[in-house]
């Protein structure tokens, strides 16, 4: 039996202020430790947030003092940007289009607006830990513009579904020859 080490990262979801991951955290922190004496192991892991709410990004130097990642869920941050549901925009975000009020629809890649969010999070979450990781997570992270987004403000990955997998290796790998200082 070849044992492989993994590194759990337990992500707490939905988090506006810092004194619910601080409340989740404390939690994990303490079935973790359960679960460790039950099995006799020591268990290394992180435990972060995803920043998917327009109040996550703005106070994101409190909340960083209790996470260790940020997941940057770019789908809901762009749902509750405009307050428009991604299930319902399908209506109306042509007529967005035509009339020029949108280039690109916002849930392909990232708008303007949701990467000022986005940057403004990173800036407070690095400021209050220069070591926490930062990610995207969602259908922006398979977007050639959203990558390249991504790369310039430095983050440390994206994730998207399987199906946009290629696309993406091969924009962060172009990303990252473009934004080399």
């Amino acid at each position: 039996d070849k044992q492989k080490s993994a590194l759990p990262e337990i992500m707490i979801p939905l988090v506006s202020t810092e004194a619910e991951i601080k409340i989740m955290k404390n939690l994990v922190i303490r079935v973790a430790g359960q679960v460790e004496k039950e099995n006799k192991i020591k268990v290394n892991y992180l435990v972060g947030t995803m920043i998917e709410l327009p109040r996550a990004a703005i106070k994101a130097k409190e909340i960083a003092k209790h996470a260790e990642f940020f997941s940057f869920g770019t789908n809901d941050l762009t749902q509750t940007t405009f307050g428009i549901s991604r299930d319902d925009s399908g209506k109306f975000l042509n007529d967005y289009i035509d009339n020029k009020i949108f280039i690109i629809d916002p849930f392909v890649s990232i708008d303007d607006g949701v990467k000022d969010l986005v940057k403004i999070a990173v800036e407070k979450g690095k400021k209050q830990n220069n070591k926490i990781k930062l990610g995207i997570c969602g259908e922006h992270g398979g977007d050639p513009e959203s990558i390249n987004f991504c790369s310039k403000i430095g983050l440390d990955y994206v994730s998207c579904s399987p199906y946009r997998v290629p696309i993406a290796r091969l924009a962060a790998a172009q990303a990252e020859l473009n934004n080399k200082d």
